[in-house]
């Protein structure tokens, strides 16, 4: 499976400093290449971090090596059980597994403490008492250094307060644990970064046994440490942090060589936001449905939606892995899903805007069953069964009582069309209501042509269109999904991504009519419906007997390669 995922893999820069640290040898000398995903438990992941996961069980695999998968938990705020369990289901609908290979950071606290002591006995950390305006205050500039009054804390009065500290004697924000490295660096993350701070919060895995609580920074390179990480890759944005977390790997013992650090570029996509504290918002204030919303990027939200793993794993594999961000179309993603269903998807008909014809020539009573086939790409699917009788289900659209220009559907005296493997018909009226509005289409058809196609082999100028048997059809709600935000850059600049947003993101339809087939259909399943686009079960609403389906991307493919 693991082959089959990544058989396409392409080298790229973080695979050339692999292949570099393999031929030299030195701490790598007989070690399988280990990588880490990492996220932390605080929202559903999104599309961004099937990058991340491509890249880090895609290295492994190329390599013949392992990746965990460890949940960074440092940080009780946002942290939950639910986004850990989301988590993992993502990972494996994705189709990548870690093995007995699941961590927790939190389950290394105890570890990261002696560290922190150990830092603070080897004069390399202190404890700091100044307050979040202080410490912006005595920050500094480029050209000025950082400053502490607490800098030069005795060893031995660091070591009480960080040991009361854990104890739980302070309230949040009172002291903080600061690593002693260079006040006046360029590099802001190493003026003395604050490695611990107060927390007086449930901590979802530990509960209630810690009040401190390790930063990313401090934690991540131990982390790596402790697990056996040859390779950290991680995104562009630590790049600066690269050397902090050198630091701390070589200042605390652990009995390990140093992991190296690789960053690359995150994935941008237009018309999309990607911070977790944004769509958590979007959550939160009710301007989704949930997490899964399928406009949501989301894993489970494109899930819901229809988009399928190897369309997310080609997305991710065709974008390549650089250092120099970037931001992808969103339609590139589109284009990627419409590759795949149209290759694998089962066709169906279904009539989203139905209006009624009858074709008044056909036997009153009779009724007939054709032959059509699921999916020319793939013979090996065979074929289904739909009923046929005089009245069907038609697309308002595919009827205009006076025609326009090149029009060369279903009007009164018009062209002859097919009926997708039924008959050639053509159009001899129409009915109205009180107000003028059309209420059913009136047709004749040709016996001779049955599957579509006259016997006496004439050429049909009109379209090809689609249709379901009323006798037989079965109710629908389908929605029709567009960009959430209407800005191709809702994050840039000052913008209120709030402001951005679509308000024709979402278009309900109910009262489609669908074929009898559908009754039996799986949240798993992609269609194409004919003429419409590609379209699955909402997982979340859809019932037998009360039918929902998503469009996961229509036919037209507007992305130029």
């Amino acid at each position: 499976m693991a082959e089959e995922l990544n058989a396409g893999m392409a080298q790229n820069f973080i695979h050339d400093f692999i292949d570099e640290d393999i031929a030299q040898g030195g701490q790598y000398a007989g070690k399988q290449v280990h990588t880490r995903f990492p996220p932390e438990p605080n929202g559903y992941l999104h599309i961004g971090h099937a990058k991340a996961i491509f890249v880090d069980f895609g290295t492994a695999e190329k390599y013949g090596g392992i990746c965990n998968l460890r949940m960074d938990d440092t940080n009780p705020t946002k942290e939950d059980e639910e986004f850990v369990d989301a988590i993992q289901e993502d990972i494996h609908w994705l189709g990548y597994d870690w093995g007995d290979r699941f961590f927790y950071a939190s389950d290394y606290f105890e570890k990261m403490y002696e560290y922190a002591v150990e830092l603070i006995q080897k004069g390399l950390a202190y404890v700091c008492e100044l307050t979040p305006e202080e410490f912006k205050e005595y920050r500094g500039d480029v050209v000025t250094p950082a400053r502490s009054p607490w800098r030069d804390r005795p060893i031995a009065e660091s070591l009480d307060l960080f040991a009361r500290m854990r104890a739980g004697e302070f309230p949040n924000g009172k002291y903080t644990l600061r690593a002693k490295i260079d006040l006046a660096s360029g590099n802001f993350n190493m003026r003395d970064p604050v490695i611990y701070r107060i927390n007086h919060m449930r901590h979802h895995n530990t509960g209630d046994k810690w009040c401190i609580y390790p930063m990313y920074d401090f934690a991540h390179p131990i982390e790596d440490a402790l697990e056996g990480i040859t390779h950290s890759l991680c995104t562009l944005e630590f790049e600066d942090h690269r050397p902090l977390y050198d630091w701390v790997a070589e200042n605390v013992s652990i009995p390990y060589h140093k992991p190296r650090q690789i960053e690359f570029a995150r994935l941008g996509i237009n018309y999309t936001v990607m911070s977790k504290r944004k769509l958590r918002q979007l959550v939160e204030e009710g301007r989704v449905s949930g997490w899964d919303d399928p406009r949501m990027p989301t894993i489970c939200g494109l899930r819901r939606r229809g988009y399928t793993p190897a369309a997310i794993r080609a997305f991710s594999e065709r974008n390549g892995v650089s250092k120099a961000a970037s931001t992808v179309e969103f339609g590139f993603l589109e284009h990627c899903l419409r590759e795949d269903l149209n290759e694998n998807a089962r066709r169906v008909m279904a009539v989203l805007r139905p209006i009624k014809m009858v074709i008044t020539n056909y036997p009153v009573g009779q009724s007939e069953t054709f032959q059509v086939e699921n999916n020319p790409n793939r013979p090996g699917d065979g074929t289904r069964e739909v009923t046929f009788s005089r009245e069907l289900w038609v697309e308002a659209e595919d009827f205009l009582p006076e025609p326009v220009p090149k029009y060369k559907r279903l009007y009164p005296g018009g062209p002859e069309c097919r009926l997708k493997g039924a008959y050639v018909i053509k159009c001899v009226g129409y009915e109205t209501d009180e107000n003028g509005n059309v209420t059913e289409i009136k047709a004749e058809y040709d016996p001779d042509s049955k599957g579509g196609d006259p016997a006496d082999g004439r050429k049909i100028k009109g379209a090809t269109l689609h249709w379901v048997d009323a006798a037989t059809a079965l109710d629908a709600e389908v929605r029709l999904y567009d960009n959430l935000f209407s800005d191709p850059e809702p994050d840039a600049g000052d913008k209120n991504f709030l402001d951005c947003l679509n308000p024709n993101s979402l278009e309900v339809l109910v009262g489609c009519k669908v074929e009898a087939g559908l009754a039996d259909a799986a949240v798993s399943d992609r269609f194409q419906f004919m003429r419409q686009g590609y379209f699955c079960l909402d997982s979340r609403d859809s019932k037998p007997g009360a039918l929902v389906f998503n469009r996961a991307v229509s036919l037209k493919d507007s992305f130029k390669a």
